[in-house]
């Protein structure tokens, strides 16, 4: 078990105010989404809590870090701070929080991008992230109408719409996005 009070401390003296509030936000979702699904309530809370842990540092450091910790970023990772911060993330739960369980390590690496045959932790920090309150994006009702009936349609939804936002704006895509989604729909 970690201590809550601990890491929550040591969160809120990284990450801004608005960054705190997020991350608070997301974990109390992702707390109700683990209650009612039948997941391990505490590690909800943490990766809940830490998913954004590194999300408030800028390129360079991100940059920095990956080859501190040695990882490689592939070009769409390399060209995305909002995909980086999510690679780095769990270095930084890790090295910083004392971290070493593997699922809410992963549940912060994929928290953005998803990714193939996702545990249910990572799916429900993935969209606990996706819907939390404070979230007004188009089709995030219809995401949240999904998740009060089958989280795995809410996570296909969510990155249906990731998706299309990114062909939109002429962006490019994840690989784990594409086979997160292809894997959802195989395994339907």
């Amino acid at each position: 078990m970690y201590n809550m009070e601990q890491l929550e401390e040591r969160l809120r003296n990284m990450i801004r105010s608005e960054r705190w509030e997020h991350s608070k936000r997301v974990q109390d979702e992702a707390v109700k989404l683990a209650a009612r699904l039948g997941a391990d309530v505490h590690r909800a809370a943490v990766a809940g809590i830490l998913h954004d842990c590194a999300r408030d540092m800028g390129y360079e450091e991100l940059l920095n870090k990956a080859c501190e910790f040695g990882i490689i970023l592939d070009s769409v990772t390399l060209n995305s701070p909002s995909i980086i911060h999510a690679v780095i993330g769990p270095e930084i739960a890790g090295r910083e929080f004392g971290i070493k369980d593997t699922d809410i390590l992963n549940a912060i690496r994929y928290h953005t991008t998803g990714r193939e045959n996702m545990s249910l932790l990572e799916k429900i920090v993935f969209i606990a992230d996706a819907v939390e309150p404070a979230r007004s994006y188009p089709g995030v009702d219809k995401i949240r109408a999904l998740l009060a009936v089958d989280i795995d349609k809410a996570v296909l939804q969510s990155l249906d719409n990731t998706l299309s936002y990114l062909v939109n704006e002429c962006r490019p895509v994840h690989l784990d996005t594409v086979k997160a989604r292809n894997c959802l729909l195989l395994n339907r």
